[in-house]
């Protein structure tokens, strides 16, 4: 006996839903093995002034895409074979992940500040160690940093600066680039809502993904009972 049509819609749902979920856990998975292994920053890895906060990112970002691309097969197998078996997992784990996600979300608002001076620190810290030995990872890494946030160097003030890793800026706009300790705080002050929003979307998309699983697992089991 198969489902009712708006089970199996609800099951489409859930298989689209895992399916980009599992896409969305390839492309962290890549991003941080990439920036893990890609000769230009692994050397950061290396020695005992690797910088802490950079490398326990990658970690994350690595760990994070292998467990979401984990999540997305249970999903789409689970959808696909109606198995309540793989869709209880799928739940379990969706809510592992959103009670990770709430806990991360206390622990950022709550230190804001002491995540800031880490990065800061972080920023200072391989902005002073290349200016002093011209590490090629140490470039790469400080020219990401500055490119993403517009930034160069560590004072407003003038200042002798590597500017090989600085965006280019024409004229008197050049002159005038904010620092990137500056800019680092800018970012976790007036975008902080912008972060916030974006992790209560994240939120209510895991909601709904556990709402549906829970929907699909219990038509299933219905279903059977009937047979």
């Amino acid at each position: 006996m198969g489902l009712p049509g708006s089970i199996t819609c609800v099951k489409y749902l859930v298989f689209i839903f895992t399916l980009l979920f599992w896409l969305a856990g390839t492309g962290v998975l890549a991003v941080g093995l990439w920036l893990r292994f890609d000769p230009k920053t692994k050397n950061l890895f290396e020695g005992e002034s690797s910088p802490y906060v950079f490398y326990t990112g990658v970690y994350i970002l690595i760990a994070a895409g292998a467990l979401m691309m984990v999540v997305g097969f249970f999903g789409c197998c689970g959808a696909i074979q109606e198995s309540v078996c793989m869709l209880g997992l799928l739940f379990f784990f969706l809510l592992l992940i959103f009670a990770v996600e709430v806990a991360a979300g206390i622990w950022g608002f709550s230190n804001q500040s002491k995540v800031v001076d880490d990065i800061t620190q972080f920023y200072r810290q391989t902005y002073n160690n290349y200016k002093e030995n011209k590490q090629e990872a140490l470039k790469e890494t400080l020219r990401l940093i500055q490119q993403g946030l517009n930034c160069c160097g560590t004072s407003s003030t003038s200042e002798v600066v590597p500017e090989d890793t600085c965006p280019k800026k024409e004229g008197l706009e050049g002159h005038m680039m904010k620092s990137c300790p500056d800019a680092i705080d800018e970012v976790f002050n007036s975008k902080l809502h912008i972060i916030g929003g974006i992790g209560i979307g994240i939120g209510v998309i895991m909601i709904f993904g556990m709402v549906f699983s829970m929907m699909l697992c219990c038509a299933i089991k219905k279903t059977r009972e009937i047979v």
